[in-house]
């Protein structure tokens, strides 16, 4: 019975050449990057390539652990680098995809929503529930992704300026609702 190695020990047994350690993580983060990703993208063939991208950068040595984090937001902010690379390959195919996607699941909400409409601290919860869904996915793709402003107008499918004010106006919607 063979011993289960940590993320770490796969990370360098991979990049070390170790096809069954590469072949372990892919198995253990794929269907969770696949899950993830496709929250910020409805086109299941982009995100299947995308997932596909982030492996292989891994495998080629282009992505390099640096031991200074989870693996899981490692692979994350990875995957959705290339996503938004993806994206604006797409061009304005990607961005008419990406709105009619976002009109289809508008009142559905993603697993994060909900997890960060659970949050127990204070009133936090309530004051992320109120703000309106166009706030919450700036929120979210800046604050909890860690994208910057340019990454999250490509993703949001909306102008940088627009992802600065609305992050203002969210902060300060929050601000007040916790005050």
């Amino acid at each position: 019975m063979s011993e289960t190695r940590s993320d770490g020990e796969l990370l360098r047994a991979a990049a070390d050449g170790d096809r069954r350690a590469f072949e372990e993580l892919y198995r253990r983060y794929a269907p969770w990057l696949t899950a993830r990703l496709r929250g910020r993208c409805a086109d299941a063939g982009v995100v299947d390539d995308v997932v596909q991208e982030t492996f292989l950068a891994i495998w080629r040595g282009k992505a390099r652990y640096r031991e200074d984090g989870d693996v899981a937001g490692w692979l994350w902010r990875i995957g959705s680098r290339r996503l938004i690379d993806a994206l604006r390959g797409d061009g304005a195919r990607g961005r008419l995809r990406q709105a009619l996607a976002r009109l289809r699941h508008r009142d559905e909400a993603s697993a994060e929503e909900r997890v960060l409409a659970g949050v127990e601290h204070g009133d936090l919860a309530g004051a992320l529930v109120r703000l309106s869904p166009e706030l919450r996915a700036v929120l979210q793709a800046t604050v909890i992704d860690g994208l910057t402003t340019r990454e999250a107008a490509v993703l949001l499918g909306i102008p940088p300026g627009t992802v600065k004010t609305r992050a203002m106006r969210a902060r300060k919607q929050l601000r007040e609702a916790l005050a």
